[in-house]
């Protein structure tokens, strides 16, 4: 059973803790420290953890050290397997966090990891949050954040507070593992737009159009959208650098994909999105920005 939760007042520093500082962890973690919070931080990477130490984080040599000196915990690592390392391993939070702390998932996982972590957790009396956030890079930054929280609404309630330095908008979806199920069906939204906006974008190639026009015409009409706005442009400019990596797309997608087996549900759109994933994958762009949909449709029209 999990620990009574406690009030603390919401304006009052807290001992917080931060593993995972890429791209999206490290602005994330740097508006806690901002905000007055005492802040311990892990990383495998020195490099990683140097610009948040000089604004005066403290590190934490192991998860288990960091836990010991924080009540909340927030955890952005890249797959399933990361979190259940970083939470449960030998060295894991688990092992440091004392009963009544909470563990705060920012990762995208699968919804069964999830429930798996929250279950051990809780044996220990320590609560769980799934919070899988959408907005990518720049949304870390500027900290505008969607954040899909799944876990109990009272744990939610005490880290509120928090979540205000990272997003603009939490929405609880329900227990544990409901967070990361939103997520999965953001994700297939997201990338089945980017993939529209390559598809849109070849076809005013093969027609001799100027692209740049067709995105300026699309924009102000009905298939205007964030995607568009942002990948068409990526496309357009044939700019290719990543924004977020399309191999973290690639993974979504497996998870959600995975899901829809299990549960029997058909998702035909998603299923022809992820092939289109692992040809990105295979012609070994994995790393650039997931705007390379669109190299993908030009290296397939090849005779």
């Amino acid at each position: 059973m999990t620990a009574p939760l406690t009030s603390p007042t919401t304006h009052s520093p807290r001992h917080l803790g931060f593993i995972g500082l890429g791209v999206m962890g490290r602005p994330m973690a740097g508006h806690l420290l901002a905000a007055g919070h005492h802040l311990t931080i892990w990383s495998r990477r020195a490099e990683s953890r140097r610009p948040l130490q000089e604004l005066g984080a403290q590190v934490a040599a192991t998860p288990a050290e960091l836990g010991h000196q924080a009540e909340i915990v927030f955890t952005v690592v890249t797959g399933g397997a990361d979190v259940r390392q970083v939470v449960l391993g030998e060295e894991g939070l688990i092992h440091g966090l004392q009963p009544g702390s909470v563990v705060v998932d920012m990762s995208t996982i699968a919804p069964g990891d999830a429930r798996d972590i929250a279950a051990a957790l809780a044996e220990r009396g320590i609560h769980f949050l799934d919070a899988p956030v959408s907005g990518g890079e720049q949304g870390a930054i500027n900290a505008t954040l969607a954040i899909m929280a799944g876990g109990e609404a009272a744990v939610l309630e005490r880290v509120r507070p928090l979540f205000m330095h990272l997003g603009k908008t939490v929405v609880h979806i329900g227990g544990n593992g409901a967070g990361q199920v939103a997520k999965a069906c953001n994700q297939m939204i997201m990338v089945a737009a980017i993939q529209a906006a390559a598809e849109a974008m070849r076809l005013a190639a093969a027609e001799g159009v100027d692209a740049a026009k067709v995105k300026a015409a699309l924009a102000g009409g009905s298939a205007g959208s964030r995607v568009l706005e942002v990948m068409g442009e990526r496309m357009v400019l044939r700019d290719f650098a990543a924004g977020i990596e399309a191999r973290l797309h690639h993974k979504d997608f497996g998870i959600l994909l995975a899901e829809a087996h299990a549960l029997g549900a058909p998702l035909p759109v998603a299923a022809q999105v992820g092939q289109q994933l692992n040809s990105l994958m295979a012609l070994g762009w994995g790393r650039d920005d997931t705007s390379s949909l669109l190299r993908v449709l030009e290296t397939l029209g090849q005779p």
